[in-house]
């Protein structure tokens, strides 16, 4: 994805709009769906436009550092994007941290999922800075809070990404192969070459969380801004 694309600039000026302090949260929230609904739409055109054998596209890896505090819950953040863009991750552990992931997919989707991932993350951890647990839950934990907030936001996007791409399949335009047989071999190849490289290691036990923020984190995550254009140079870790 580049600067011109003009994809990438109509969603520019959706989110602006969204931003716009005199538009209603309605019409924010309509703005931020169809961001997100033209995020999918850019991934099938390239996934069309390889499988046509117009533009090269090949299966790769990308490594994101974690750093805590709450690395297990960004790296968390990282899957439940990549996921629905049709990729897959391997987090590298040491004990309860997690120290990096590995994206493995297509390299037009592991563009995207750098690009989205890195703006979800500083919304989130902007938000973080200012919820607090409801005073019902008197003595609870802020970390546990936030811990539980971060996971219900990351659900949220999940959704949103899932759904958002499972509508560009369904109403992409017709042409020799349809769009959904294309990424379905696309995500049925990147499977195949994940498991080649990492089919022996097992999948990490369920986390059990106990504080209370689930609800407000998918609150949250159902109004991120899901413009990969719109991302800031700021680095801030989550505090």
């Amino acid at each position: 994805m580049t600067e011109s694309d003009p994809q990438l600039e109509r969603i520019r000026k959706l989110l602006a709009k969204a931003e716009d302090p005199a538009v209603t949260e309605a019409e924010a929230e309509a703005y931020n769906q169809k961001a997100a609904e033209l995020v999918a739409r850019y991934g099938i055109d390239q996934a069309m436009l390889a499988a046509a054998g117009a533009a090269a596209d090949e299966i790769g890896t990308l490594k994101i550092p974690m750093n805590d505090p709450y690395s297990r819950d960004k790296a968390s953040l990282l899957t439940s994007v990549a996921y629905p863009l049709r990729c897959r991750t391997l987090l590298h552990r040491y004990g309860q941290k997690v120290d990096s992931v590995t994206v493995f997919g297509y390299r037009s989707d592991l563009g995207r999922v750098e690009l989205l991932f890195t703006s979800l993350l500083l919304q989130a951890s902007t938000q973080l800075t200012r919820v607090r647990p409801d005073g019902f839950f008197l003595g609870e934990s802020l970390a546990a809070y936030r811990r539980t907030w971060l996971h219900g936001f990351a659900r949220a996007v999940h959704e949103r990404l899932t759904h958002a791409e499972q509508e560009a399949v369904r109403t992409a335009p017709p042409g020799p192969r349809s769009a959904e047989l294309v990424v379905r071999d696309r995500a049925q190849l990147v499977q195949h070459a994940f498991d080649a490289e990492y089919g022996d290691l097992r999948a990490a036990a369920p986390r059990r969380l106990s504080g209370s923020g689930y609800h407000d984190g998918h609150d949250a995550g159902t109004r991120a801004n899901l413009d990969p254009s719109a991302i800031t140079r700021r680095t801030k870790a989550l505090r």
